[in-house]
């Protein structure tokens, strides 16, 4: 039997739908939610999903600005805007839009912005507090990770969670938000000997390397839940995630799409940290 589809897009518009009502209970208070994003450089990637950032926020009722920077730009000019957004009572979330070019310091840009701005959730502060378990912004793919497997209503409690992929950006923060679930936490990557002997182990197989078609049927397990973070364009310009998806719908439980799967879920939970930002500054 085919796995069931976790329709992304589908929850990501419920999730909008419900940030409208907050959106406007703060407008009812004086204050619009506003988002920055920095752009920098002529990633073409980059350019796509910063567009699609700023029409989800038109979409919900968010103020957004983007902020562009043609190469070459320096670390300081990057600096400079990000403290001028910092002190910008209309702007509550800023996020640099990664990968940045050249020998640009990602982390020291990314370490610039105010923690109470962070709607990336990338910033040390925010990770720190997810270690601890402490309430913070969490980086959206992650937390729209989580959704999807909530919406689904897949068990995690006991279950063993395989993650292929290590990044600062999901790996990690996906393996801290599953095991504050209870789930049983592996973590594999490029040195991981014999990866679909891992794989084949997951009850819950979350793939976020960044290669198309990585994960194939053969390394399932039958009836375990297939999340797809990776996107991939094609020679053909086609986007496909970092699983056969023809092949593993026909042995997993569930499954997400590309497109239509984490990535609508991702800018979601961005806009959630923005409002959740803004609601903040009233108390």
């Amino acid at each position: 039997m085919p796995a069931q589809i976790i329709d992304g897009k589908a929850l990501a518009e419920s999730v909008r739908a419900a940030l409208r009502a907050r959106v406007a209970a703060l407008a009812a208070r004086g204050v619009r939610p506003g988002l920055a994003a920095i752009l920098a450089g002529a990633d073409p990637a980059s350019r796509v999903y910063v567009r699609n950032k700023v029409r989800a926020c038109e979409d919900t009722g968010l103020h957004s600005e983007v902020h562009e920077f043609p190469e070459p730009v320096s670390e300081g000019e990057l600096l400079q805007r990000i403290a001028k957004l910092n002190a910008d009572p209309r702007i509550h979330g800023v996020l640099v839009q990664l990968p940045l070019p050249g020998e640009l310091d990602a982390n020291r840009v990314l370490a610039a912005i105010a923690p109470a701005k962070d709607a990336d959730g990338f910033h040390a502060e925010s990770l720190g507090a997810l270690v601890q378990g402490r309430p913070g912004f969490v980086p959206g793919t992650p937390a729209g990770v989580m959704a999807l497997l909530e919406h689904a209503g897949v068990p995690l409690a006991g279950r063993h969670a395989v993650i292929v992929g290590r990044s600062t950006i999901v790996g990690k923060p996906a393996a801290l938000l599953l095991l504050q679930k209870d789930a049983t936490v592996t973590i594999c990557h490029s040195k991981t000997p014999d990866l679909a002997a891992v794989t084949r182990q997951a009850d819950i197989l979350v793939a976020a390397v960044g290669r198309a078609k990585l994960v194939t049927a053969g390394m399932v397990k039958p009836g375990a839940c297939v999340i797809d973070v990776g996107i991939n364009r094609g020679a053909d310009g086609k986007l496909a995630g970092d699983v056969d998806f023809e092949a593993v719908k026909e042995i997993a439980g569930w499954i997400t799409p590309v497109p239509g799967g984490v990535g609508p879920m991702t800018v979601a939970m961005l806009l959630v940290n923005t409002v959740k930002a803004a609601e903040q500054t009233l108390g």
